[in-house]
């Protein structure tokens, strides 16, 4: 079990080998009455869609760091596991992928409550159109995934935050806030 989640953290290919399937499940439940290969295809446009944003992530990260992009999902694992680095030059490295991230964390933390609230009203739209239509299933089924994704996002966001800030402080890094505040 160790070895696949390893695998599954490094290759860009066995996540797309897990994700695929689902894709193809989420593309027949929004067209059932479609041939399969519509299924397929669509599984396959959406797999290809989420891994090249991971790719494009990860050599973003790469860019910033300064280190092969590999290396990144090694670091990234370092910080899920709050495991703080001994090696100087790893540090710094490290304290650069945590920095980056915390900004990307706060800028997009503006945008969060819309999107939620979006997301929110599509689902209640949803469920009107529901009940008025006569089909409240289907639309109570993807009312409630919304409102499980939105739930989800928000979780993860926090967990994250709390990881990077647990490793910023770790790193000896300071705060931005802080240190221009103190500057003035």
């Amino acid at each position: 079990m160790h070895a696949l989640r390893r695998r599954l953290e490094r290759s860009l290919a066995a996540q797309a080998a897990l994700v695929f399937p689902l894709a193809v499940g989420i593309a027949a439940f929004f067209h059932r009455h479609s041939h399969p290969l519509v299924w397929v295809i669509h599984g396959a446009l959406y797999t290809a869609a989420g891994m090249g944003s991971v790719a494009v992530q990860r050599r973003r990260y790469s860019r910033r760091t300064g280190v092969d992009p590999r290396r990144i999902t090694e670091l990234s694992r370092k910080i899920r596991r709050r495991e703080v680095p001994q090696d100087a030059e790893e540090r710094a490295v490290m304290r650069k992928l945590v920095d980056t991230q915390r900004a990307q964390l706060r800028r997009t933390k503006r945008w969060l409550p819309y999107w939620t609230g979006c997301m929110g009203l599509l689902a209640v739209g949803l469920l009107v159109l529901g009940v008025a239509s006569g089909s409240l299933m289907s639309a109570l089924v993807v009312a409630v995934t919304m409102i499980a994704l939105c739930s989800w996002i928000i979780w993860i966001r926090r967990r994250s935050t709390s990881r990077l800030d647990h490793m910023h402080a770790a790193l000896g890094g300071r705060d931005e806030e802080a240190s221009s505040t103190s500057r003035v």
